[in-house]
């Protein structure tokens, strides 16, 4: 299938400092292009991975599953860490997760990781019946932009094929809360005070469960889901690179 506009991948040879750039569920590299470009042209070395089943057809993403995802974040951290000293993960909701998850597997490899609107958790009475519902029904309706800004678009499925997402929830989320004390890395956690898509609730549970010893929240008080493409994205973007040249200050910093 033909990409969505916008939903290629992206790569940047910078500095010695590298960051991995991650979307979410059901979105695409063109929810996070802003925050890419905005980090490589800071000097650092920069890969946002497009990941398998995304921007093109929800038809694409029934057929993947939680280690694809895992599989293409990791190689695409490998890929950093190769040429980069330092490497930071930054993502949006699922991409969050992904971020969490690499940072409990690879403690000594991940400098520091940033989580905008992460989730571990589906808040919702259906969640036991999703190993079953799978098989009978393909997808649920599906939230895209949801995004306060007028305008912008993420470039996301309006569908969520249900074996994918019960592999987010059974395969992804619930290893990821089990190992939540595995977070080592230094955190910066950045969530919208109103979020049609993913409960705060999720931010409120990773931050009171953290036991690294350097963790930042801050609340986002004028976007939503998507916030990366946001009222707030200058935020975001300006706390990211503050983040970053705090843990691994170099010269050639932009």
């Amino acid at each position: 299938m033909p990409l969505m506009p916008g939903a290629e991948p992206f790569s940047h040879d910078g500095g010695p400092v590298g960051v991995l750039v991650l979307h979410g569920f059901t979105g695409s590299p063109r929810s996070m292009r802003p925050w890419a470009e905005h980090l490589a042209a800071q000097g650092f070395s920069v890969e946002m991975p497009r990941l398998p089943g995304h921007g093109t057809t929800w038809k694409d993403l029934a057929v993947c599953r939680w280690d694809d995802w895992y599989s293409e974040t990791d190689r695409a951290f490998s890929a950093l860490r190769e040429r980069c000293d330092h490497v930071f993960s930054m993502g949006l909701s699922v991409g969050g997760s992904l971020s969490l998850r690499l940072a409990q597997l690879r403690p000594d490899d991940v400098s520091g990781i940033v989580l905008v609107n992460p989730a571990v958790d589906f808040h919702h009475v259906l969640k036991p019946l999703l190993p079953l519902l799978r098989h009978v029904i393909p997808a649920f309706p599906g939230i895209i932009n949801d995004i306060k800004k007028p305008g912008q678009d993420e470039g996301g499925y309006d569908k969520i094929p249900l074996n994918a997402f019960n592999s987010v929830v059974n395969d992804g989320w619930k290893v990821i809360k089990a190992d939540i004390g595995k977070v080592r890395t230094p955190v910066l956690l950045m969530h919208s005070r109103e979020d049609h898509t993913i409960d705060p609730s999720d931010s409120t549970w990773i931050r009171e469960h953290l036991t690294s010893p350097d963790v930042t929240e801050i609340w986002l008080e004028d976007s939503y889901h998507v916030a990366t493409i946001d009222n707030d994205a200058p935020l975001i973007f300006d706390r990211s690179v503050e983040f970053v040249h705090r843990l691994a200050p170099w010269s050639g910093a932009g």
